[in-house]
């Protein structure tokens, strides 16, 4: 065991027995190597939400425990960002300030915890209930504001318009692994979205009011209606600092 305690004996002289003999225990200290050997279960964030622009964890962090979530990718094209600036800037008119997500796509699950030992497991399971599955193409194009349960962040998003049966297949796949491993399946009513920018707190009402606003320049974009259109070609399953890859059937 790391940092085990040495034990030392000392006597005064041989004489004095047993009766003289003097327990003396210390730790030595552990080396930094021997610190680092096992990265896997550090995770580098810290609970200071000014650390995260504001974000707080909705469940504390455990060493070994592992925030775990499944989704499908959203890939932007070239003209995304400066429609996503248009739509952030309309915002800020209404004293609401977002911030872009750092990447977008479509949740397939909550976020769960994992222990360190299950995560090859569960992705196997995952890569097993996923060896059949097709592609296929979905599509998102109605600006909805979301606000997480514990009210901690609010959600400028997209909903997704077609699609719809394969994603509810896909949900099905995903929950019967949760299940296995006796983790919290996905909502019974999913409204599948895209989030495009965040900020933290309740901010549902001031968002409401100016969704009209921002759902015109979305209509009325420069060749019809500004579409987000993913190409579900693989799902991916991010657990911790890892991810993993899962490609759908062509």
């Amino acid at each position: 065991r790391l940092g085990r305690m040495l034990v030392g004996y000392s006597s005064s002289s041989e004489d004095e027995g047993e009766a003289g003999s003097e327990l003396c225990f210390f730790r030595l200290p552990v080396p930094h190597c021997l610190l680092t050997m096992f990265p896997d279960d550090v995770d580098p964030q810290t609970e200071d939400s000014s650390l995260h622009g504001g974000r707080i964890r909705s469940f504390k962090h455990e060493r070994g425990n592992w925030a775990t979530y499944v989704y499908l990718p959203y890939h932007p094209v070239e003209e995304f960002g400066e429609f996503l600036d248009e739509l952030l800037a309309a915002v800020k008119t209404h004293g609401v300030v977002l911030t872009p997500q750092e990447e977008f796509h479509i949740s397939l699950s909550q976020t769960v915890v994992l222990r360190h030992h299950w995560i090859q497991p569960f992705t196997q399971s995952l890569k097993t209930g996923l060896a059949h599955c097709k592609r296929f193409m979905c599509s998102a194009e109605k600006l909805k504001v979301y606000c997480n349960a514990e009210k901690t962040r609010t959600f400028l998003s997209m909903e997704v318009c077609t699609g719809h049966a394969q994603l509810m297949d896909l949900i099905q796949i995903v929950d019967r692994t949760m299940t296995d491993f006796r983790l919290e399946t996905f909502y019974k009513d999913p409204s599948f979205h895209v989030s495009l920018a965040w900020c933290p707190g309740d901010a549902t009402v001031q968002m409401q009011e100016c969704l009209q606003q921002l759902q015109t320049l979305v209509d009325d974009h420069e060749e019809g209606p500004f579409t987000l259109r993913l190409d579900c070609v693989e799902l991916r399953c991010r657990t911790g600092n890892k991810t993993f890859c899962f490609p759908l059937d062509s």
